[in-house]
C-alpha cells in the first residue's frame, strides 16, 4: 500500500483519484483492497473535516428545516415545546429553547442536539436567553 497523510489540495485530489473506482465497486472488508479503501476513506474524511468545516445551523432554522422536511406543522411541535403559543414564540425567536425542549425535539424529531444548543445570533449579537 502506498498511503501517506493528506496535507495539500494536490494530495487530496490524488487520494480521491486513487479510490474513485473503488466507490462504485467497494472491496470486501478485511481484504487488502478493503483495508486500503478503509484507510484512504478515513484520511479523505479527516482532511475534508479539517479543510471544509460545516457550521451548525441556527436552532430555529434546524427546527424549520425538519418541519419542512417532514411536513410538520406548529401543532406537531406542541408535545416537544409546549402550548401552541409557546411553539410560535420559539419559532419567532422571542422565547429561547430550554434543555427539556431541546431533548424532546431531538428525541421526537431527530433534530441534532448540537444544532439546537447553538446560541442564536441576530446581526452578530448573541440573543440567548
Amino acid at each position: 500500500m502506498n498511503i501517506h497523510p493528506i496535507h495539500t489540495e494536490q494530495d487530496y485530489k490524488a487520494a480521491l483519484n486513487a479510490v474513485s473506482e473503488l466507490f462504485d465497486n467497494e472491496p470486501e472488508p478485511g481484504t487488502p483492497e478493503g483495508d486500503y479503501f478503509d484507510v484512504m476513506v478515513t484520511l479523505i474524511e479527516a482532511y475534508e473535516t479539517k479543510q471544509f468545516p460545516l457550521d451548525l445551523p441556527d436552532p430555529i432554522e434546524a427546527i424549520r428545516f425538519r418541519m419542512e422536511q417532514s411536513g410538520l406543522s406548529a401543532a406537531d411541535l406542541v408535545p416537544a415545546i409546549g402550548r401552541k403559543n409557546r411553539v410560535y414564540e420559539v419559532l419567532n425567536g422571542t422565547r429561547a429553547l430550554t434543555l427539556p425542549m431541546i431533548w424532546r425535539l431531538h428525541e421526537m424529531f431527530g433534530i441534532p442536539a448540537q444544532s439546537l444548543i447553538k446560541p442564536r445570533q441576530v446581526q452578530g449579537v448573541d440573543i440567548t436567553r
